[in-house]
């Protein structure tokens, strides 16, 4: 595996956090002796881009409340991540301020009683836009891996359609937990 290999695990970003924990980047970066962070870059209402609509099943036109992060490690740009909740889920919460979310999204909207029960990702590869670019520092014409996941409650309702653009030329090996 190459040096600037990382290895992510997709269960503690689906786990409510314990009281008192950080959030699970952080914490992950943490463990292998790395510096993890995020800057919020927005949060409020917005209107889904097409794929989010679908997967949250909401209307063209119809608002969503959206979180934009630029996530960082070692202090450079390694993914930009927009988590997308419906307005009858997140509207009037702490998700729609821009502000940290204590114990962050997953806590909370277990809080709100729609705890994730599934996670279901689709993976794609295309170029990033110009804003893409200037926020992750690429070169215009950049491969950019595209990652949408959608959380549903046991009762199958959607509550976050997460949208995360990556950088393809850095390695990245996710590792799932086998039931």
């Amino acid at each position: 595996m190459p040096d600037d290999a990382w290895i992510g695990e997709a269960a503690p970003y689906l786990t409510p956090r314990e009281p008192g924990q950080g959030d699970a980047w952080t914490a992950e970066a943490a463990s292998r002796g790395r510096r993890g962070g995020q800057r919020l870059l927005y949060a409020g209402e917005a209107e889904a881009p097409e794929a989010v609509r679908v997967a949250l099943g909401i209307a063209t036109g119809e608002r969503a409340v959206v979180r934009r992060r630029l996530i960082l490690l070692d202090g450079r740009p390694v993914e930009l991540a927009d988590s997308y909740y419906p307005l009858a889920v997140a509207g009037g919460t702490p998700l729609a301020e821009p502000r940290k979310v204590r114990g962050g999204a997953v806590t909370l909207l277990e809080e709100l009683g729609y705890a994730g029960a599934e996670a279901v990702e689709d993976v794609s590869a295309g170029l990033a836009d110009a804003e893409e670019c200037a926020l992750l520092e690429l070169a215009p014409g950049s491969a950019v891996l595209r990652l949408l996941r959608l959380t549903r409650t046991a009762g199958g309702t959607p509550v976050e359609a997460a949208r995360m653009v990556m950088p393809a030329g850095r390695h990245l090996t996710y590792r799932l937990p086998v039931p």
